[in-house]
Formats: C-alpha cells, structure tokens, sequence
C-alpha cells in the first residue's frame, strides 16, 4: 500500500471512530485513534479496522472487562485500546 492509499485508509478510520452511534464509544474510539493512528503499521490499521467492523455493546464490553475478548480480537491493537480504555478512566 502506497503512502497516499495509506493516509486516505486513516482519515476513513478515523473518520469511523468518531460516527459509532453510541456517543461513548465514539469518544473513546475517536480519541485512541487521533493518539494512534498515524503510527499504526499496515496490520494494524487492518486489526483496528477489524474492532470497528463490530457492534458498539460488543465493544464496550471487551474494554469494560464484562465480556472476554474473543482470540481471534485479540492483538497488539485491542491490548493498547484496553491501556488507552483504563489511562481514560484513571483521569
């Protein structure tokens, strides 16, 4: 993928992360993606794509801890939502 592929395929995320429908889930999203984004590898951008393809109460209940994440969500970018989750809710 070419870097102006790239940059338009993080806009779009972006951009999706803050229109969920659910106003926590698109605070929470759209303020790791604004932090993260921009330095996400290729995989990841596609890892983060992937958690924004499921519904918000699904979401929501993963970074809350009430469902366990399923293996095949589990990555290097949901661990780092989680952290960005609990650094939101400390302040």
């Amino acid at each position: 993928m070419d870097d102006g592929q790239r940059s338009v395929r993080r806009k779009r995320l972006l951009f999706r992360s803050w229109h969920r429908g659910m106003r926590e889930m698109d605070m929470l999203l759209g303020r790791f993606a604004e932090r993260h984004i921009d330095t996400f590898s290729d995989r990841q951008l596609a890892l983060f794509e992937a958690i924004l393809e499921e519904v918000d109460p699904e979401i929501y209940g993963w970074l809350s801890g009430r469902i366990p994440v399923p293996a095949d969500m589990q990555s290097d970018v949901m661990r780092l939502l989680k952290n960005f989750t609990v650094s939101i809710d400390q302040h």
